[in-house]
């Protein structure tokens, strides 16, 4: 015994003595590490939202005056506040994000109920059609359903015609908005949910059914409630992401004269001359209540109690649904051929089709009508293939970057004890409450005043990616960090290794399929990215999000089809390739949870 008390406190001497290395000291290195941080969010966030601020308060114009001369004043916020144009703009976008919410809600708990809670054959299947809609780039999905539900010459509304039916789809309305918004952004509520009905202790649902109380009133007055800051979490998520949305308002709301706050800011930076301090004002505007909205999440979800797993081990228990059980694979599948299979058969035929222009059902079969021409007339343009270039730079550029920076950020607040550790983590989640619209914007103002700058180049978008999505990163790559015990970082201490080696011979190896995981959702939401490019591309930097916008605003609907497939097979592409690479190292991680 004696024995085993003196080994144990040795072992405890050299834990203390070689505490000073472990990456929760104070010491000098540990202060110069998270002032570099902070300076490095401060560049990448502060430093932008500052300089939007201050167009806000001013009337310099960046680009003819510089930075030289401020004359402060809240005269933009008052003319903005009076507008009605923005009142409309504000209205409409309230409308078609509540609408979507609502739809989202619906469709998202719908389905994680019958996935976690039923007998439903197919739940594998049915699990992952609810995430697809996560990797089709709103713009594309918009696109897409121009296609399928245009008014006058939509393939739905052929069919329509050809069966004898007059009544039309037509997605250019606000009902149009919102349809879209909500079946594409309904994977936001399933994530939340489907994890808190799986983590649930049943014993209250079983104490209602014994009570008396039907499966649906169990529904709607035990689960449900008990899952309430799941929903209330996955609602405003969607909300806040419609919110700050451009692509599909840009596409479906335009030719219904539908403004919303994000078109309206990018109207006024393309009139001539530019409004960019009237723009500014409108951004800001748009911030603020993205963060209302963001406080207010974080406000309702911890006000009160909600406790529901226990200590002791349960399994979920799953209502038998009989026949119905048929009933709830077939909405599945319906749901799947609305937001995958039809964009896709929509896209395939218009970017084939040499003229989109089709009177029957017989003509849209006549094989004679297809062929490569809007793909070749593509990929022979220079500026197509530059732009394909430049998204792949981009793209690699904001992975590799934009992980080292996260895994910094994640590995100081999650597994240090440095100073302003918690700074830096609430300066990292600021975006989160800033939409890619405003990003872009910001960081117009940040860099087009400046000789010699970075606006104009790819490193611009870069790193406003990188500031955009900085949220998510951290937050992916956090999971897979927590996820490795503490007592295989301080037996490499204990060894003698440095805070950099062990990091380098434990913790990556450990979070490798998680990091890659975690850096594959930068690139393919740097690929998808069209509201923060819009404000800092220039033909040299032009990126594919763009050049699709402008090809389609452009009418040439072909072309916008043949470039929309090439982007999806990119984006299939990479999340097959990352998923390779995160197989092939260990098991103990996690992937990416979340792609916007």
């Amino acid at each position: 015994m004696a024995a085993d008390a003196a080994v144990a406190s040795g072992v405890e001497s050299i834990a203390q003595q070689t505490a000073t290395k472990a990456p929760g000291s104070r010491g000098l290195l540990g202060w110069l590490w998270s002032a570099g941080l902070m300076l490095t969010l401060a560049f990448l966030v502060l430093y932008p939202v500052a300089m939007l601020l201050l167009g806000a308060l001013t009337n310099t114009n960046p680009v003819v005056d510089g930075f030289g001369v401020f004359d402060l004043s809240v005269q933009n916020f008052s003319e903005v506040l009076a507008n009605p144009n923005v009142h409309a703009a504000l209205i409409n976008s309230l409308v078609a994000c509540t609408g979507g919410t609502a739809l989202a809600v619906i469709i998202g708990l719908t389905f994680s109920w019958v996935v976690v809670r039923t007998d439903t054959p197919g739940k594998g299947f049915i699990a992952a059609a609810s995430m697809l809609p996560l990797f089709v780039p709103p713009l594309v999905a918009a696109v897409a359903w121009s296609i399928l539900a245009s008014p006058k010459t939509g393939l739905l509304n052929i069919l329509l015609n050809t069966v004898g039916i007059e009544w039309r789809f037509n997605a250019y309305t606000m009902t149009g908005l919102i349809v879209i918004f909500g079946i594409y952004y309904a994977p936001y509520v399933y994530m939340f949910t489907a994890s808190a009905l799986r983590n649930m202790d049943p014993s209250l649902e079983e104490a209602a059914e014994v009570s008396g109380a039907s499966a649906v009133r169990t529904m709607f007055t035990v689960t449900f409630p008990l899952i309430a800051p799941a929903i209330l979490s996955g609602m405003l998520l969607s909300f806040i992401v419609m919110l700050g949305i451009y692509g599909i308002p840009a596409v479906l709301g335009t030719p219904g004269d539908i403004a919303v706050l994000t078109t309206y800011i990018f109207k006024l930076t393309a009139w001539s001359p530019p409004l960019y301090n009237t723009a500014a004002a409108v951004a800001i505007i748009l911030m603020v209540v993205t963060g209302f909205l963001v406080w207010l999440q974080h406000k309702i979800t911890s006000r009160r109690s909600y406790t529901t797993v226990a200590g002791k081990a349960f399994r979920p228990a799953q209502l038998k649904l009989g026949p119905w059980r048929y009933v709830t694979l077939a909405l599945a599948i319906v749901y799947l051929l609305v937001v995958v299979v039809l964009p896709t058969l929509a896209l395939i035929v218009a970017a084939f089709r040499r003229f989109l222009f089709i009177r029957d059902l017989a003509s849209l079969f006549d094989m004679r009508q297809y062929g490569l021409l809007h793909f070749e007339r593509l990929f022979a343009n220079p500026l197509a293939l530059r732009s394909i270039w430049n998204t792949m730079e981009v793209g690699l550029i904001t992975a590799i970057v934009g992980g080292v920076v996260a895994f910094a950020i994640g590995y100081t607040i999650n597994r240090t004890t440095l100073p302003m550790r918690k700074s830096i983590d609430v300066i990292s989640t600021l975006p989160v409450a800033i939409p890619g619209l405003v990003i872009g914007v910001a960081y117009l103002w940040a860099w087009i005043g400046l000789p010699g700058g970075l606006y104009g180049t790819i490193w611009i978008l870069a790193l406003a990616f990188i500031a955009r999505f900085m949220p998510d990163t951290v937050k992916a790559l956090s999971t897979s960090l927590l996820q490795i015990h503490r007592e295989l970082e301080e037996a490499a201490w204990i060894c003698g290794k440095g805070l950099l080696g062990t990091i380098r011979s434990i913790v990556l190896p450990l979070a490798r399929p998680g990091v890659i995981a975690a850096m594959t959702l930068l690139f393919i939401l740097a690929i998808r990215e069209l509201g923060s490019s819009l404000f800092l591309y220039t033909s040299n930097s032009m990126v594919m999000a763009v050049l699709l916008l402008d090809y389609y605003e452009g009418g040439n609907l072909g072309i916008t089809a043949a470039f929309s497939i090439v982007q999806m097979i990119l984006l299939a592409v990479l999340i097959s390739v990352a998923n390779l690479l995160s197989r092939g190292g260990s098991g103990d991680s996690s992937g990416v949870g979340r792609a916007g």
